[in-house]
């Protein structure tokens, strides 16, 4: 499956006093970008609450290489670092869409709770999200 990045555009309340991008948005551009490759992979977060799937988030980081501003586009890779069926670990690079310069890199970890906030193993109960979800890990 050939998988697009996600694009965002810097919005003008995305910036802070110096005229550059607050720290906190590049978290929220994770989150959007790992929606949008969870609609691409076909196990959107519709999907997944519908089945009374949850996927908190349990750890984030981010570092930060070189600044953004407003009206520039970014494109955020995802990628797959590891999963075995309770936890998800999750790779992002946010570039420059023009240039491809690295303006950040984070990574994510969620897990899987059914709706009484039980952990779910993927593996047993839904099969096929794991069958999906390895073939993306990065090897």
């Amino acid at each position: 499956m050939n998988l697009q990045p996600y694009i965002h555009t810097v919005h003008y309340y995305e910036t802070d006093k110096m005229a550059i991008t607050h720290h906190s948005n590049y978290i929220r551009w994770m989150e959007e970008a790992r929606v949008n490759f969870l609609d691409q992979i076909g196990w959107g977060f519709d999907k997944m609450e519908a089945m009374g799937i949850a996927s908190p988030v349990l750890e984030v980081n981010c570092k930060y290489k070189h600044s953004t501003v407003f009206n520039q586009k970014v494109s955020i890779q995802v990628s797959v670092k590891e999963f075995k069926g309770l936890k998800l670990y999750i790779d992002y690079v946010i570039c420059d869409a023009e240039s491809q310069k690295v303006c950040a890199t984070g990574t994510s970890c969620h897990c899987f709770l059914n709706s009484e906030g039980k952990p779910i193993f993927m593996e047993k109960e839904y099969p096929d999200f794991f069958t999906i979800m390895n073939s993306f890990v990065k090897k």
